[in-house]
């Protein structure tokens, strides 16, 4: 997509939101199914995505683990949330690329140590832009990608979750002489 039609799509679905707010609630779901082990497959719209753990924890690494997917998430989020700024600030934007790390101790997922907590500890996060913008124009787009992109705001802010646990009973065995 060029950088004209993407300006275009971005400022009709900006004003179909304005004049239509109820067309910007939207629900999104995944469903996913642990496939053997820790493998995991995730349905998302069309799509299909294999989780997995390392096999240094016992996976067979036909994917990337959950918590490396929140990485990418982000990452990707970022450059995604830059990418719709820029263009809509009229900022040039060449390119964009994300680098996350994260720190996480498996003595909170393990039940090792209750005190230290299962997920990250701690996210760095490097963003690179490849771009000819002045610095005011650099800094501007920077408050505005980190206030608005949807992933850095769970991550940064709690989320109210619900969970319903269901049970079914396991499917008999057929034996069959």
């Amino acid at each position: 997509m060029s950088q004209h039609e993407l300006s275009d799509a971005l400022t009709r679905t900006a004003s179909v939101f304005r004049t239509e707010p109820q067309k910007a609630r939207v629900t999104l779901r995944s469903d996913s199914a642990l496939q053997t082990g820790f493998h995991s497959q995730a349905r998302i719209r069309s799509h299909q995505v294999d989780i997995d753990e390392p096999k240094g924890i016992g996976g067979t690494d036909l994917g990337a683990s959950p918590v490396e997917l929140v990485l990418a998430a982000l990452g990707s989020c970022q450059e995604i949330t830059y990418r719709a700024f820029a263009t809509a600030l009229g900022i040039p934007l060449e390119g964009v690329a994300v680098s996350v790390e994260g720190d996480i101790d498996f003595r909170g997922f393990f039940a090792i140590d209750e005190n230290v907590r299962p997920g990250f500890g701690a996210l760095r996060v490097t963003v690179n832009l490849t771009t000819s913008a002045s610095q005011a124009q650099i800094d501007a787009l920077v408050v505005a990608v980190n206030r608005h992109c949807p992933v850095l705001d769970m991550l940064s802010k709690p989320v109210p979750a619900r969970f319903e646990t269901l049970t079914s009973p396991p499917s008999p065995i057929h034996w069959r002489p």
